[in-house]
């Protein structure tokens, strides 16, 4: 019996049994052992796969002994439809809605035609009501970022395969490209941007990239040894959104009415606890591992957000204040003096942005 491994355990069923068919009609006369060895599956689990398409999608399947082999014994011009509920049919209407995020990126095209082999399998009177149901829903993005497809396809390559990559990298408010040679771990799409999570194996330390800020990426041909211990979601825990700190900071803020309608039934963080008070207001706090992403989430409401704790966030706010205060004040001999005081956080504020 061939290894089971566990990628091969989670791979849908139906992939198999689209491949099955496309043999079965190009007369390859396929078989459950050969199956069994490509899909890293065991023959016992092809055999269910085979008896699925006979009994309940009507395929007229049976076994040549000459040749070993499958064969359909008529013509099957398609694979049988496949029947949706209306809840399936919706989240597919959402699927193809979410393609909008990529629209003018070189992603966009790769998902279109994913989606229309998708849905080309449906029947005829389902395809209708997805068309009836296209003005329904739609999605739209803010500035979403333009990942280039062949860095995309590179790093995927490379997360499948555990294949160390090298690019050249600016980081953010930098002049300059730097040349990384990491071990990529995970991608995700978060606020609209593509990032990378992988091992810089010359600082020896992992480290978080945006994929529109590297160029001349390149997939090497040394493998990697992938940490186990290392997990997205518990790797980000304590950030706001991708900027992981060492710190350990109790964030809380209070909004007024206005802001409290725009923050209730939303999913902020993970360790948010959100308490609404009679005035119609409310108080939010955050367990998070730096301030950098939640001070300028706060500046975002301006007037209607204010910081009851840490003291350290209140004065990173009340600095940058002063310098939005000096930057749109008529210019007067104190501004001048003021200026070059806040220097230093100017240059810190103008990166962020």
């Amino acid at each position: 019996m061939p290894k089971i491994h566990s990628q091969a355990r989670t791979r849908p069923p139906w992939e198999r049994m689209m491949r099955l068919h496309g043999m079965l009609q190009n007369h390859e006369y396929p078989n459950c052992p050969a199956l069994a060895r490509e899909f890293e599956i065991s023959v016992r689990t092809l055999k269910r796969d085979v008896d699925f398409m006979k009994a309940r999608l009507n395929l007229p399947i049976e076994y040549d002994a000459r040749r070993y082999g499958y064969f359909y014994s008529r013509p099957v011009e398609r694979f049988p439809n496949v029947a949706v509920t209306e809840s399936e049919l919706f989240a597919l209407l959402v699927a193809s809605k979410a393609i909008a995020q990529y629209k003018g990126t070189q992603l966009q095209k790769p998902l279109e035609n994913a989606f229309q082999k998708l849905t080309g399998q449906l029947d005829q009177d389902t395809r209708f009501t997805l068309g009836n149901l296209e003005q329904t829903l739609s999605f739209r993005p803010f500035a979403p970022g333009d990942t280039d497809l062949d860095t995309f396809q590179s790093l995927t390559s490379s997360l499948k395969d555990n294949l160390a990559v090298t690019f050249e990298y600016k980081n953010l408010g930098a002049k300059k490209y730097q040349s990384r040679h990491v071990h990529p771990y995970h991608l995700a799409c978060i606020d609209n941007h593509w990032y990378l999570f992988a091992f810089d194996a010359d600082r020896q330390a992992m480290r978080t990239f945006v994929l529109n800020r590297l160029r001349q990426l390149r997939l090497t041909k040394k493998k990697f040894t992938r940490r186990k211990d290392f997990n997205a979601d518990e790797y980000l825990r304590g950030s706001f959104q991708v900027f992981k700190g060492g710190d350990d900071y109790e964030v809380v803020l209070d909004f007024d009415d206005w802001a409290t309608d725009l923050l209730r039934g939303r999913k902020w963080h993970q360790s948010q606890e959100l308490t609404e008070l009679p005035d119609g207001a409310s108080r939010l706090r955050f367990r998070l591992n730096n301030l950098e992403e939640i001070e300028s989430w706060v500046l975002s409401f301006g007037r209607h957000a204010s910081v009851v704790r840490p003291a350290e966030l209140r004065e990173r706010l009340e600095q940058t204040a002063a310098i939005l205060l000096d930057r749109y004040r008529e210019p007067n001999p104190k501004s001048v003096a003021l200026d070059e005081e806040f220097k230093p956080l100017k240059r810190r504020f103008n990166a962020m942005r």
